[in-house]
């Protein structure tokens, strides 16, 4: 039973329109992949998943064999890729799942191989490329043809697909992602123009309509966060609240929460909020960032402690124990979205969707 109300809200028909958006936004005969590793970016992978597919995705991405095992156990049977690397007991689990597995060197072909045969099926693989992001991936024409003699002698693993990752598509300049995509093309001139490639992430979906080939990534952006400039209308569709617990007065010379590090100036109306570093609001934002309260700021007042925080209300009237706190969302005319409180704790609105822990619930609407 959950007797706190401190949780998050996924609007699952905002996440369908963001889909559609970048659906309307590639051609008609360029497939369109969602990643949902890390749980859909903290969305909920089935949940996620199940609506990115009924708004038009073609298949879904995955980082772990783990993550492709929770869709197919909860009924997801379009294509997953995992894009990590392959070991053998990975290879098991994903052969016995159905899952499209990434391979970057003979050895690992020879796994899914091994795999094939233990379990008397056939496995579907993409070659992981290695551009320029120094990661994982063939990175010489000489590793590429190895991968293809092998895969010659590994009659139950198919090549269907072929792969990059951009390691500063969302950058200021573009000479090192067009030397990137140069390198996946030449490395890949040798495979057969039947199979898929895919190149394009959130950045490069927007800024390089050039490289789409005929499979994009869409992870960010289809979440309301596009890493770049974009003149779709895409919408965060995910809010976090939680409620004011407790309001006070306190006067000029009050320090407040751990260290001391606010005094106060002056009197001030104080409200303690029900969020804390414990529940993945970042300690990193104390004194630096705000909530919504009232459709008003209300700055963060010295630390963020491990369960609890404390806001400036002394602005907004009349706020009471029980009202609605806004951490990430909309509350009136006002919001805070991800990429701001990423600038308050120094970071990127990836780890902001991702950070909030176990004892923060969500709701999903538009199932």
């Amino acid at each position: 039973m959950q007797y706190r109300r401190n949780y998050r809200v996924i609007d699952l028909e905002i996440l369908r329109e963001n889909v559609r958006l970048i659906r309307q936004s590639v051609d008609a005969d360029v497939q369109l992949m969602a990643v949902v590793k890390a749980d859909a970016y903290g969305h909920g992978i089935v949940q996620t998943a199940k609506a990115t597919l009924d708004a038009g995705a073609d298949a879904l991405a995955v980082a772990l064999v783990e993550e492709g095992e929770a869709l197919r156990l909860a009924g997801v049977s379009a294509p997953i890729l995992v894009l990590g690397a392959t070991s053998l007991e990975e290879a098991i689990g994903g052969v016995q799942l159905g899952l499209t597995l990434t391979v970057c060197d003979e050895a690992m072909v020879r796994s899914v191989e091994k795999a094939c045969v233990q379990e008397s099926k056939e496995c579907s693989v993409h070659l992981k490329i290695d551009s320029g992001m120094s990661r994982i991936g063939a990175r010489t024409e000489s590793e590429v043809q190895q991968v293809l003699q092998t895969l010659q002698a590994c009659p139950h693993v198919r090549l269907t697909g072929a792969f990059t990752h951009f390691a500063d598509a969302d950058g200021q300049t573009e000479e090192f992602t067009r030397q990137q995509f140069e390198r996946f093309q030449q490395l890949t001139a040798a495979l057969s123009s039947d199979i898929v490639r895919h190149a394009a992430n959130s950045a490069s979906i927007h800024r390089y309509p050039e490289m789409h080939l005929n499979m994009v990534r869409m992870g960010i952006s289809m979440y309301g966060y596009p890493p770049v400039a974009s003149e779709l209308p895409l919408k965060p569709c995910m809010s976090w609240k939680t409620e004011v617990t407790y309001v006070k007065k306190i006067e000029a010379g009050d320090t407040v929460s751990y260290g001391r590090t606010f005094c106060a100036g002056h009197p001030m109306r104080v409200a303690t909020i029900a969020v804390g570093y414990g529940d993945g609001y970042h300690r990193a934002i104390s004194g630096k960032g705000c909530v919504l309260i009232g459709g008003k700021r209300a700055p963060i007042l010295g630390r963020v402690c491990m369960d609890q925080m404390m806001a400036d209300v002394t602005d907004i009237p009349n706020v009471q124990a029980g009202d609605e706190v806004i951490l990430l969302g909309r509350q009136g005319t006002e919001s805070v979205d991800a990429e701001e409180f990423a600038s308050w704790a120094d970071t990127i609105s990836y780890e902001v969707l991702l950070a909030p822990t176990a004892r923060v619930p969500r709701v999903w609407l538009h199932e």
